[in-house]
Parts: C-alpha cells; structure tokens; sequence
C-alpha cells in the first residue's frame, strides 16, 4: 500500500517517499543538463558565452512560470492526472532541444523544459501535507536532498555525456529515463483528492490573497529569491571560469565539481530533522553566513581546485540549509493550500535564480571572474541584511 491509514488521516509509507525523492532528483535535473555544456553549445553554434548564457536563463524562467501557472492546480485537480500530463511536455520538451539548430530555437525549447519540469514541487507539498505532525520538517528535507542530489548530479552527468558523446546525446537520455520515470509514477503513486472547488481564476485569486495574508511568506519568498541568485551566479559562470588559466578545462571538470555540493544534500536533510528544535531565524542567519563565506573563498583562493572545492561545500550547504527551513516555515499554516503557498515562494525563487543568471553572464563579460565575486556576494549580503532586518517581527509554528 502506497500510503498507511491512521483513523481519519494518511500517512506516507517509505516507499511513497523514496519515490517522490527520486522523482524529484530526476526531474529537476533536465534544468540543469545545459550548464556545464554551454560552452561547448557556444562554440557548436558559434554564439558568444553571454547570448549561450540564455538558454539556462530562460530554463529558470520557464520554470518559475511553470510554478504560477501549473503547480496551484494542484489544489485543485487530482495530482497524479496533472504529473502524468506534465511528463508528455517534459519529453517532448527535451527532444526538441536535443534537435535544436538554431539558439533561438534552443532557447524556446528551454523555457518548456522549464516550464514542465516542476513535478518536484508537487511532491514536496505532498511529503508535507501526508506527513505525521513530528516527521514533515524531516520528509521534506528528505525530497529536498533528491532534489539536490539531481541538480548536482545532473551537472556531473552532462558534464560526462556532454564531453565524451556529445550535447545532444544528454537531452536524448533525459528524455529517456523521463518515460521510466511516468511509468513509476502511473504505477505508484498514490491518488490525493483536490481541496479547491472554486474556478481556475478563484484559485489564482486566492494565491494574492495569500501572499498579502501571509509576512511570514512574503519573506521566506524573498530570502530564496536572493539566495538562488547568488548560487545561480556561481553556476552559470563556472564552465566559462574552468576554461581559463590556470584551469584549461572541459565541461565534464564543471560537472564532477558538482559532486563536491552533494555534501549540501546532506545539510538539507539536516536542516529537516533539526527545524523543529532549532530557532529558524538562526538556521537561516547561519545560512546566510555559510554562503558569504562561499563567495569570500572564491575571490580569495578561487583560482585553485582547492578553493573552488571548500567554497562550492559551503554554497551548496548554505543554500539548501536556507531553502528546506524557507519551505518548513511556508508548509506550517494552512495545510489546504500547501500548492499555492509553494507556488509563492517557488515562483519567487527562480525569478531570483534567472537573475542571477543573467546578471553572472554579463559581470562576466565585462568584468571577468571579479564580477562575479562581486555580484553574487552582493546577492546574498543582501539577503542576510533583508533577514536580520525583518525576522524577529515574524512567528514561526
């Protein structure tokens, strides 16, 4: 059975969860297979390292619209109609870059990768929602960390692929374990009955409703927005760093490096058990302070392996320390509307991630791997500043 009955509420088995974790790894990664390539699309398509830069920019922005408009329906369909749908678009999403000629076709065909790629967050609101009262801090990190370990992995693997088959090889594989993936979920995953009876315009209605209703949100929103544009930063300039003295590296170098942050996989799961006994205001100042510190090893040491190494260990742990307690604190009011809380504060966090991107591939182009320093520890000093400034105003349950 997919799920353990207790009286009147279901709870999730292991099984469900792993699932879901999985699910959420390898779904989030078709956003992230084009980083570590994009050097080698630039020169395949003879397009300068900043214009290439778009394609993971409108991947994020794909992503955050797909967060708006597709996860609120959540509340309001049955989840596993509306994830086996998605996955038709994901796969034909993904052929379609794998096929792409042209930059502009391939940036088109990045926005509805990412634009259908959030079946992760349906999940996680799912882990939240089935959870027992004293295991939802610790189930949502727990699919937070496969959503980490996917992101990270998918860079090694493209990175790999990408080097010895070719780019375009990466988007066909994708797409291939995408049709696994629907089958596993047809098959598995339990069926949950929507808790919205309103109409589609109601539902989008009541998401501003919330968004006023709710500071708690508004600044758990803000807070990811800014620090996945500093950890976007890092990672949409990496490979065009790697390619200089005194590196001279590929793309597969920029994906084992994402190896390194699967240490921040292993904090977002901390970061879940320990949420509830620890004050969030501090989880999250310490984790403001992880990704300073980040950006403070890059500029000093980030001209060896050894730098980027430590300083990649603490953007990743800062990060998702960050993320996994902004998403507790957004699950622990109104249980009914765990898919649009999520859409709030998801929407916000890519925006704030495409930002990034674009701002990391201009300081790059005119200011060079100090640009990048610069900006992206500006990113995140401001969102310590906007934390420290407005946190003790808020109640958290």
């Amino acid at each position: 059975m997919p799920l353990i009955k207790d009286e009147n509420k279901q709870y999730l088995t292991k099984s469900t969860l792993w699932l879901m974790t999985i699910g959420a790894g390898l779904v989030v990664a078709n956003n992230y297979y084009n980083q570590p390539l994009l050097g080698m699309i630039a020169r395949e398509l003879g397009e300068s390292e900043a214009a290439t830069s778009k394609v993971a920019m409108f991947t994020q922005i794909g992503y955050a619209a797909g967060l708006l408009l597709i996860i609120p329906l959540g509340d309001m369909y049955r989840r596993k109609r509306i994830i086996l749908i998605d996955f038709v678009f994901i796969i034909a999403s993904l052929l379609v870059f794998a096929l792409s000629q042209s930059l502009a076709v391939m940036i088109a065909a990045s926005f509805f990768i990412g634009l259908t790629s959030v079946v992760p967050q349906v999940f996680v609101p799912i882990a939240a929602q089935l959870s027992r009262p004293g295991d939802k801090g610790k189930n949502v990190g727990i699919v937070m960390s496969g959503l980490l370990v996917g992101i990270l992995a998918s860079r090694v693997f493209s990175g790999l692929v990408g080097e010895y088959l070719g780019w375009r090889e990466v988007f066909y594989i994708a797409a291939g374990m995408m049709v696994v993936m629907a089958a596993l979920i047809a098959w598995l995953l339990p069926d949950m009955r929507p808790t919205f009876s309103g109409t589609y315009g109601q539902l989008m209605r009541s998401i501003a409703r919330y968004t006023k209703d709710l500071p708690a949100l508004r600044l758990a929103s803000l807070r990811g927005a800014l620090g996945f544009g500093s950890f976007s930063i890092f990672w949409t300039t990496l490979t065009f760093r790697l390619k200089q003295a005194p590196f001279f590296q590929g793309s597969d170098v920029a994906g084992m490096l994402g190896l390194v942050g699967i240490a921040g996989a292993l904090a977002a799961s901390l970061g879940g058990y320990i949420s509830g006994k620890v004050n969030k205001n501090i989880l999250i100042a310490i984790s403001c302070s992880l990704m300073i510190l980040s950006w403070v090893i890059f500029g000093v040491v980030g001209s060896s392996y050894i730098g980027l190494i430590i300083g990649i260990i603490f953007i990743d742990m800062g990060l998702q320390g960050m993320h996994v307690t902004n998403q507790t604190i957004v699950f622990s009011s109104h249980p009914e509307a765990a898919n649009r809380l999520n859409t709030v504060y998801m929407v916000s966090y890519f925006i704030g991630g495409s930002l990034g991107t674009l701002v990391g591939g201009q300081a790059w182009q005119y200011y060079g791997w100090t640009g990048v320093v610069t900006v992206g520890g500006m990113f995140v000093v401001l969102c310590l500043v906007v934390h420290l400034l407005f946190c003790n105003r808020l109640r958290y349950k």
